[in-house]
């Protein structure tokens, strides 16, 4: 069933009296609830060709027209569908007043077309990508990634979903109806500006320290939208989209939601939870049973993290409403989806080489941010962290105990026009200090031009990536692979997330991923990896790599 037909069935039963009363009522007392907007699907057409435009345009929030950036649209952009194996040629059209790029974040692709900061398209021009997918079935997406300003142009709208399509999922009973029983839900904040006219987007200190954040949560798009779904098994396709904001999405009434795929594709067998951690930049995919029939909210409940633990997050917040339908799906949950390979052996492991990826922000970075945060927002922004002191300038949040739990200019969100400069000033006077390159990995902010190290093709290596000495949140991305976790922040891997990922959790420990690199990646269209808090990432938290070398074979990981 199409969702155009399952729409029409849903307006038709409406009418006839056929969906349960519960859902007639509600509906009827809840007419301003806006429906679920589902990206429309784009696939290549007869010559393996996609055509995407990054355009500006206006969506309406609270009642007022909001200057917006999208692609094909004014917002967000389609969710473009490809088939393992099969060559696609993306055009890329920027009609925006300024540069951007186009970066395929998930996806093991050479360098040459990965679309990070190195490969830019100017305003007004145009690039043109060709690739051929060889992965797992998999939620991946694209986005901007023009250093210095990946976070304004995310805030602006740009983002959207790649569905990877392959044989082995093609078999499965898994539900495969684009937004009828296969939902995509992309989680984002926005802040606006007072008037609500404006996206309000600002890099000061304060957010080069904890990232930017809202207080309007949006599911595509929408605040609290309500969507309609068979009677059975459902897939929800959850991105976090935030800027910087995790989430910790649960529902309503308690039901346990079962993660069948994380970043990379499926899991081995299905995972039950309460509640489900996303970090920014990270995808999940979740079945849930509706065969009780009852109307459920998905939510996200308040998290320990600076800044984020503000009203409307500091008590659980609806994201979405689901409406079971009398109609019945005909998908199952599977007791197995698939077959991972086996982790080497730790004797194995040990002789692989190991590389160490330290994260730190500098302590002017961490004092002055941190102080103007409680001073905008009082201690409850603090997510129970310790008060800067200002008699002591080496106090910082570095160090703290936790509780359980390229010089580029600024911009501002009121203008399309993110060249603009802005006022480096803090209220507690942060003087000349330039806190665009405040973040740093391994002691340097990011270098455009220089990569950091050179990895063999094809090469199996751990990556020890250390957060400690900083209790901040980095949720950090790696270009051009899918990794396995081999331990997080110092624990043991959870189940659910055991599986090929992209993303990794750092939050004052260390986090060790088994990386291998199937495509090249030369000096000029180097591999990123940074932080996907996107404000950190913009402000030096990034560096470049290369792959090189002859593939020696068939890779040791085979995802």
């Amino acid at each position: 069933m199409q969702r155009r037909d399952f729409l029409k069935l849903t307006t038709a039963l409406t009418a006839a009296g056929v969906l349960p009363v519960w859902s007639r009522t509600l509906m009827a007392a809840q007419p301003q609830r806006p429906l679920l907007p589902i990206p429309t699907l784009l696939t290549p057409d007869i010559r393996q060709q996609i055509r995407l435009t990054a355009m500006t345009g206006t969506t309406q929030w609270q009642g007022k027209n909001v200057a917006t950036w999208g692609y094909n649209g004014s917002l967000l952009g389609p969710a473009i569908r490809l088939q393992r194996h099969q060559p696609v040629t993306v055009n890329i059209n920027n009609t925006l007043p300024t540069a951007t790029t186009l970066h395929w974040h998930g996806l093991k692709v050479g360098g040459e077309v990965d679309g990070g900061p190195l490969e830019i398209i100017a305003a007004g021009s145009h690039r043109q990508v060709t690739f051929t997918p060889d992965q797992n079935a998999a939620t991946c997406w694209y986005h901007p990634h023009l250093h210095g300003h990946t976070g304004f142009q995310v805030a602006k709208g740009l983002a959207g979903l790649i569905i990877i399509d392959d044989d082995e999922i093609g078999k499965m009973r898994l539900p495969t109806e684009w937004g009828v029983d296969d939902i995509p839900l992309i989680f984002q904040d926005k802040q606006l500006t007072n008037d609500g006219t404006a996206i309000d987007y600002q890099l000061d200190i304060m957010r080069a320290a904890v990232g930017w954040f809202g207080d309007m949560m949006l599911t595509n798009g929408v605040s609290y939208p309500q969507n309609a779904v068979p009677h059975g098994w459902v897939r929800f396709r959850m991105l976090n989209g935030c800027n910087a904001r995790s989430l910790n999405v649960s529902t309503s009434d308690k039901r346990p939601l079962y993660i069948i795929a994380s970043d990379g594709g499926l899991l081995p067998e299905p995972v039950k939870v309460e509640s489900l951690s996303l970090i920014p930049g990270e995808r999940f995919e979740v079945m849930v049973d509706t065969s009780e029939g009852r109307p459920f909210d998905f939510v996200t409940l308040p998290v320990e993290q600076a800044g984020m633990t503000l009203s409307p997050f500091d008590q659980p917040l609806p994201l979405i409403n689901i409406l079971p339908l009398r109609v019945a799906g005909s998908s199952i949950l599977p007791d197995q989806l698939t077959t991972m390979p086996a982790l080497p052996a730790t004797d194995s492991l040990k002789q692989l080489n190991h590389r160490t990826l330290t994260l730190s922000m500098d302590k002017q970075l961490d004092q002055q941010g941190m102080a103007a945060l409680m001073k905008r927002y009082g201690h409850k922004a603090m997510a129970g962290m310790h008060q800067p002191d200002s008699k002591d300038p080496a106090h910082s949040m570095q160090g703290m105990q936790m509780p359980s739990g390229d010089n580029m200019p600024g911009m501002s969100g009121s203008s399309d026009h993110p060249m603009h400069s802005m006022s480096m000033a803090t209220n507690n006077q942060a003087g000349s200090y330039d806190f665009h390159q405040g973040n740093k990995i391994n002691g340097k902010a990011f270098d455009m031009h220089q990569p950091s190290f050179d990895v063999p093709v094809q090469t199996s290596e751990v990556w020890r990536i250390s957060g400690e000495g900083d209790m901040m949140l980095h949720p950090f991305h790696i270009h051009g692979t899918q990794f396995r976790i081999l331990s997080e922040n110092g624990q043991p891997v959870a189940a659910h997330r055991s599986g090929w990922k992209d993303m990794v959790r750092v939050e004052g420990g260390v986090s060790e991923v088994l990386v291998n690199f199937p495509h090249t990646a030369s000096k000029e269209t180097a591999y990123m990896a940074h932080c996907h808090l996107l404000e950190h990432e913009d402000t030096g938290m990034m560096l470049g790599f290369t792959v090189s070398g002859s593939c020696p074979g068939p890779s040791e990981l085979p995802g």
